[in-house]
């Protein structure tokens, strides 16, 4: 079973799936099941929805760091805009679970990375290198 995993992942899932319902309803085919695998994207299913959230955050930070250090740029709102969009879209999809998994330091440190070194022939303004809210503050409703 583990050679159709690495073949054909959609076909493994499907059989998979089927082995499960059949054992749910009390069928005894605990031995065809390939449990190794099933664990293994069983959790990739949390880190996949961790890493989305992470991922929303990290461009929400992204564009408001840009708006703060080209405040003139005419992208400007734009770049908010898109900021609390991501927000929104991180806040929606975040569950307490989340919390001790998100680094939001290292996410604000990535966003910092992802700055360019200029816009329009301008350098950035000064942006704060450490990230100045909490994750809490992150994920609030706009007023």
């Amino acid at each position: 079973m583990s050679d159709l995993y690495d073949e054909d992942v959609v076909l493994w899932s499907e059989r998979q799936a089927a082995l499960l319902r059949r054992m749910a309803a009390g069928e005894r085919v605990n031995d065809q099941v390939d449990w190794p695998n099933v664990v293994e994207e069983i959790e990739s299913v949390g880190n996949e929805q961790v890493h989305a959230v992470e991922s929303l955050l990290t461009q929400a930070f992204l564009h408001d760091l840009k708006a703060e250090a080209w405040p003139l740029s005419r992208e400007v709102p734009q770049w908010r805009a898109d900021a609390r969009l991501y927000r929104r879209q991180a806040r929606r999809r975040y569950r307490p679970s989340m919390r001790q998994k998100l680094d939001l330091a290292g996410l604000y440190a990535d966003a910092l990375a992802g700055l360019p070194e200029s816009m329009d022939n301008m350098a950035p303004l000064p942006v704060p290198h450490v990230c100045p809210v909490t994750l809490d503050e992150v994920l609030a409703e706009a007023e």
